[in-house]
């Protein structure tokens, strides 16, 4: 996975007021060392995740972050009052970032918890060649579907480090069930669905809003994300053969041209927007009539965009898939689902919405409301702390069954 993912948030620059996160222990003492692939401005679902969730635990605990530089210097910084390493990266291995010194970076922080976010193999290669003592926590987004060559030939190391783990965070409970990798883990697994700063999506400029839709309305089609072959796009472009509207398509990628000659093919160019370097998402969403995530593999594992749509009140079609895609927009709650990969269904499925206000209203409002019940940032930051609280009393490790 590169590190230019999708559209760079603000996320940092304008964020509100501290969540009033209540703790139940003390854990200001405890060292927590999160090893990530990229941080921002690196573009990424994970990348964004990472940033919004250190902003919060860097008041609860000593947080130190160490992640791939996209240079072979190591930079050493502190953002937005996060601790930062930025290790230097040698090569890439099937878009792996390869960081030799992470090992040495590791030994050297000894932290309390080392928190690793996975898919990352030169992550759980440096915890294991370390020697770490420390307590290890995954963050489990998302299975390697396809390198699988790969995958297979990582994966005794990868067992053997989520052996060692004290607990591993799911970020819902279909992808514990439809993982083989997690499966067998059940007993470690704790389930923390990602969360969004609803509030900073749903701050408006109204004016952004309104040359967006005089530019592209009057019915706005919005899909987000790195052009890359699991997220679906050719099947959406394939679809404004029968959609009506104008599909906004955020977003950069190796898939780009090869999209942009499909709607060529399709005569549909005049009906997409091929748009990247997009600094803020929100007046996008807001502006839109509905947001569509296409998805065709479990590689999306959960769609975190599905959840800023939602926080815009917009009504989602997305896919059905065995990951965490339809735990977050679920079905006639804030979503349409259609089978992926079907263009036909899928144009149908934005038609009907389309010519169905009413219904449109009540999936965003939908959304909203799932929103404020199971995917706050607050929500998702007690639950990382509660668990960082069971790990440090826990004296022993679970081993897999």
């Amino acid at each position: 996975m590169s590190a230019s993912v999708r559209p760079q948030r603000v996320y940092q620059a304008e964020a509100a007021q501290p969540f009033p996160v209540p703790v139940r222990r003390d854990l200001s003492r405890v060292n927590v060392l999160h090893l990530g692939k990229y941080y921002p401005p690196a573009r990424g679902g994970i990348e964004s995740h990472l940033e919004v969730l250190s902003n919060e635990l860097k008041r609860f605990v000593k947080l130190k972050l160490v992640v791939a530089n996209e240079g072979r210097q190591t930079i050493r910084e502190s953002t937005g009052g996060v601790n930062l390493t930025r290790v230097g990266e040698l090569w890439k291995l099937q878009s792996a970032p390869i960081c030799p010194s992470l090992i040495s970076e590791l030994r050297h922080a000894a932290p309390d918890i080392v928190h690793i976010h996975w898919p990352n193999p030169m992550a759980v290669v440096a915890y294991l060649l370390s020697g770490s003592k420390s307590k290890l926590v995954f963050t489990y987004h998302s299975d390697v579907v396809r390198q699988r060559k790969l995958a297979v030939a990582f994966q005794p190391l990868l067992q053997k480090a989520l052996d060692k783990a004290s607990a591993i965070i799911a970020t819902s409970p279909n992808y514990v069930e439809s993982s083989d990798v997690l499966r067998p883990y059940r007993s470690k697994c704790r389930v923390i669905p990602f969360g969004v700063p609803s509030d900073f999506y749903a701050k408006s400029d109204a004016l952004a809003v309104a040359n967006i839709r005089r530019q592209y309305g009057p019915l706005i089609l919005l899909a987000v994300g790195r052009l890359v072959y699991y997220k679906g796009f050719a099947s959406l472009v394939r679809a404004m053969s029968v959609a009506k509207g104008k599909l906004l398509l955020i977003g950069e990628g190796p898939d780009c041209e090869g999209l942009k000659k499909l709607a060529a093919e399709s005569n549909v160019s005049d009906r997409i927007a091929f748009l990247d370097h997009v600094e803020d998402l929100r007046p996008f969403y807001q502006a839109s009539d509905i947001f569509v995530l296409p998805s065709i593999m479990r590689s999306e594992a959960f769609g975190i965009v599905q959840l800023e749509a939602m926080a815009c009140a917009k009504p989602i079609i997305n896919t059905f898939l065995d990951s965490g895609v339809n735990f977050v927009a679920p079905n006639g709650v804030s979503a349409l689902t259609v089978a992926p990969d079907d263009p036909i269904e899928l144009g149908q499925a934005i038609n009907y919405l389309l010519d169905r206000p009413y219904l449109r209203t009540k999936l965003g409002i939908g959304g909203r409301h799932r929103i404020a019940q199971m995917f706050t940032v607050d929500g998702m930051v007690q639950k990382t702390l509660d668990l960082y609280a069971d790990v440090m009393s826990n004296g022993h490790r679970e081993v897999r069954k």
